[in-house]
């Protein structure tokens, strides 16, 4: 009898934990977090400014809570588009919450809903290829063009060192608008 009761209660904390896990793969990005590659060879990988091109195009990401190493890939309102930019380019709203000309944003357009995950290259803009929405990442993610109805939230970037570190978490709403 003890020993079935110990066996479940194993299984119960087993299930305890692995849904404290997933409820961490959701969780929007916090202070302190480290930002990692979202796709390709180095899925899961911290960037660091040096993997990002100079003026663009943007990487996309995923936060990853330092501590635990799990990576908040559970929502697709978790990614973020990273994109180096010459500091002196950026306003001074935007300079605040950059690092080093590093910005962050939320990858998820305003619209719709649809992943910002094209570059504009001659504009040099995020781009929303569902409805041509453009925003500026040297201005806050402001919106250039299209239909989106607000700029992308922006995730605030501390000192980097490490590996670029969330400073907070995202400042505005993330995703479609609603009705």
């Amino acid at each position: 009898m003890k020993l079935a009761a110990g066996l479940g209660l194993g299984v119960a904390l087993s299930t305890v934990d692995t849904l404290a896990a997933e409820d961490e793969k959701t969780a929007r990005p916090r202070k302190g977090d480290r930002l990692v590659f979202a796709y390709g060879e180095r899925a899961g990988q911290v960037i660091g400014p040096e993997d990002l091109p100079l003026g663009g195009p943007q990487q996309l990401a995923f936060p990853m809570d330092p501590a635990t190493k799990i990576i908040r890939d559970g929502s697709l309102l978790n990614q973020v588009a990273l994109v180096r930019l010459d500091p002196a380019q950026l306003s001074p709203d935007t300079r605040a919450d950059a690092a080093g000309g590093v910005v962050a944003y939320s990858a998820v357009c305003t619209h719709e809903g649809c992943p910002i995950s094209m570059w504009h290259k001659e504009s040099k803009m995020l781009f929303c290829a569902c409805h041509a929405s453009r925003f500026d990442p040297a201005d806050r993610a402001r919106v250039v063009d299209g239909p989106a109805p607000r700029r992308l939230a922006m995730l605030p970037l501390g000192p980097i060192g490490g590996g670029i570190v969330a400073a907070g978490g995202f400042t505005g709403r993330v995703g479609r608008q609603t009705a």
